[in-house]
């Protein structure tokens, strides 16, 4: 089993909290499906759960509802356990550079205040 932990900023607001609360009640639910599927299988197909290619460690959770798609940007803090940092909803084929750089910067800033 995986801990899934949601970073925080270091004045304690948490963007994947906002981001789910934006979110309408059936999207939320099928969000904590996958992230439930993730916590608990050893093997999760790659269709919820997948390493970002040419980042620096960072996965992404694949959700799909409908026609939507979203995402949430994570990283493992320990081997048994995933810190999500950033949710958004996927518009295109490719993952924004700009939310890869969002999660990357939150993982360094998380990083930095676990070895303080």
């Amino acid at each position: 089993m995986t801990d899934i932990e949601f970073y925080r900023t270091s004045s304690g607001r948490c963007p994947v909290e906002d981001f789910l609360d934006d979110l309408t009640g059936k999207q939320t639910q099928k969000v904590t499906w996958v992230l439930q599927l993730i916590s608990e299988l050893d093997q999760v197909p790659a269709q919820y759960w997948k390493k970002l290619s040419h980042t620096d460690d960072l996965w992404e959770a694949r959700v799909t509802f409908g026609r939507e798609s979203f995402r949430l940007l994570g990283f493992f803090a320990e081997t048994d356990r995933i810190v999500f940092t950033n949710g958004f909803q996927k518009k295109s084929q490719k993952t924004p550079r700009s939310e890869i750089q969002v999660a990357d910067r939150r993982k360094k800033a998380y990083e930095h205040r676990s070895t303080q």
